[in-house]
């Protein structure tokens, strides 16, 4: 089994900057793509951004790229989504997952005006 806690999610002003986290526990001997998503009231689930297991391949949403950066560290089994000039429509449930099998509970990113 394996279990994704994310960390980091908080309540910033726009143009402020948050660093996500991503634990995965469990069956860390098998490394997984990584992908962050999103969900916002009313809207659907929306793909953020992703990584590969070696961490040499990364995919970001149109609304995404320029200011989010996913990393990874494999020796930690923890990945990241680095976001800055966050803007409010980023206000959203920030969820992870690891190869879209196991999937975290999420963490709660608010951006204010």
């Amino acid at each position: 089994q394996v279990q994704l806690a994310e960390s980091g999610g908080e309540l910033v002003q726009a143009g402020d900057s948050l660093r996500l986290s991503c634990k995965i526990s469990g069956r860390t001997t098998t490394r997984y793509a990584v992908a962050w998503f999103r969900r916002a009231p009313g809207k659907q689930r929306e793909l953020v951004a992703a990584i590969s297991a070696s961490g040499s391949t990364t995919y970001y949403s149109p609304s995404a790229e320029g200011r989010f950066t996913i990393s990874r560290d494999n020796t930690k089994n923890t990945a990241f989504l680095q976001m800055i000039d966050l803007k409010p429509e980023d206000t959203a449930v920030y969820v992870c997952c690891a190869d879209r099998l196991f999937w975290g509970q999420g963490t709660q990113v608010t951006v204010s005006s």
